[in-house]
C-alpha cells in the first residue's frame, strides 16, 4: 500500500509492479439537481475526481444504486445514462455494479484507475515557497441549497451545473506537465477543510488571497440570502479554529471558503516559478477559472489564513 487513509488523502494507492499501481475510490450521494440525467453526470464526475486528484487515469467503475421500489424506472434509466456519458468521456469502462431498494435515491461509483508509482500526487507534498493554484470556482453547495428551496436563478443553476459536470481530467493532465508537489480535489469539506488536510499532511501553513478566489455566479447572493447548507456550518465549526481571516475579508467570503463542493476543482501546490505557466496551461485546457489563490509557508504548526 503506497497511500492509505492515514493522511485523509483522496484515494488509496496499491503497488502492483514497479511501474504500475492501482488507485481506488468510491463516492455516491443523493440528488442535488432535479434532472435525473444531469444528476447521473454529476455523480460520475464526482466519483472520478478522486482518481484525477492523485494524478491517476480511471480504468473501470462499478455503479452503486439505491432506488425506491415504486419509483418510475425511467428515472433510473436517465440517471444511469447520465453517469455512463461521463464514464465514456473519461474512457472509463463500467463493468458492473449493485443496486438495492431504498426509499431515497442514491447513486455513485467505485472507481479503479492506474497510476505511475513514481508520480503519485498526494496531499502531503506541499513545500514552503510553493504557489497554490485552484482550477474551478466555489459555490456549488450554497447554489444546490438554493435549488432545493426553489429560489435559484436560471443563470446560477446553469453555471453550477456546468462546473459539476466538468471532469478534472484535463486539469490533472495539465498538472502532470508541471512542477507540482501536492494535489487534492475540493469536495465535501470545502476549500478550508481540504486545505487543512494538505497543511497537516505537509507540515506547512497555507495562505489564501481572498480577492483571487472565484465564486460561481449567484454564490455570494445565495449566502447573503441565508441559503447555507448544513455541510457548510459543520465544516466551519470543525475547521475555523485553524483559520485566520484578514479584517478586509467579508462575511460572504468567510462562508464561501467552507462551502461543501460537489465535483469541485483541484487545489495544486506547484513550484512558484511554474505557477503562471500552469495557470495558462489549465485555462488553455478549459479551466477558465483557474487562478493562483495562495501560497505555502513554513510553519511549526499547520495553519490557514485568508486575507
Amino acid at each position: 500500500m503506497l497511500v492509505g487513509f492515514d493522511k485523509a488523502d483522496d484515494a488509496g494507492v496499491y503497488l502492483v509492479t514497479p511501474d504500475l499501481a492501482l488507485v481506488q475510490t468510491v463516492d455516491f450521494f443523493t440528488p442535488i439537481v432535479d434532472d435525473p440525467y444531469t444528476f447521473g453526470q454529476i455523480a460520475a464526475t464526482n466519483a472520478l475526481s478522486d482518481v484525477y486528484a492523485m494524478g491517476g487515469m480511471p480504468l473501470t467503475a462499478l455503479a452503486m444504486v439505491c432506488f425506491p421500489e415504486k419509483a418510475d424506472p425511467a428515472i433510473l434509466e436517465q440517471i444511469l445514462a447520465g453517469g455512463l456519458s461521463k464514464m465514456v468521456e473519461a474512457n472509463c469502462t463500467v463493468i458492473g455494479g449493485h443496486s438495492i431498494r431504498d426509499p431515497e435515491i442514491k447513486f455513485g461509483y467505485a472507481v479503479t484507475g492506474a497510476i505511475n508509482p513514481g508520480r503519485v500526487l498526494t496531499n502531503a507534498g506541499a513545500r514552503a515557497g510553493d504557489a497554490l493554484v485552484f482550477t474551478k470556482a466555489l459555490g456549488t453547495g450554497v447554489i444546490s441549497t438554493a435549488i432545493k428551496r426553489g429560489v435559484a436563478e436560471a443563470a446560477w443553476i446553469e453555471a453550477a451545473t456546468a462546473s459539476m459536470i466538468t471532469l478534472n481530467r484535463a486539469a490533472c493532465a495539465a498538472a502532470l506537465r508541471h512542477d507540482v508537489y501536492a494535489m487534492t480535489d475540493i469536495t465535501g469539506f470545502g476549500l478550508m477543510g481540504h486545505a487543512r488536510e494538505m497543511a497537516i499532511a505537509s507540515g506547512v501553513a497555507l495562505e489564501f488571497f481572498a480577492d483571487r478566489i472565484v465564486a460561481l455566479p449567484g454564490a455570494m447572493e445565495a449566502i447573503a440570502q441565508g441559503l447555507i447548507p448544513g455541510g457548510l456550518k459543520a465544516n466551519r465549526e470543525f475547521v475555523e479554529c485553524l483559520v485566520t481571516f484578514g479584517d478586509s475579508v467579508g462575511e460572504a467570503m468567510r462562508a464561501l471558503v467552507f462551502d461543501p463542493q460537489t465535483a469541485g476543482g483541484l487545489l495544486i501546490s506547484v513550484a512558484a516559478g511554474d505557477a503562471e505557466s500552469l495557470v495558462a496551461d489549465l485555462r488553455a485546457s478549459g479551466a477558465a477559472n483557474a487562478a493562483i489563490i495562495g501560497t505555502v509557508t513554513a510553519a511549526e504548526k499547520a495553519h490557514l489564513s485568508v486575507a
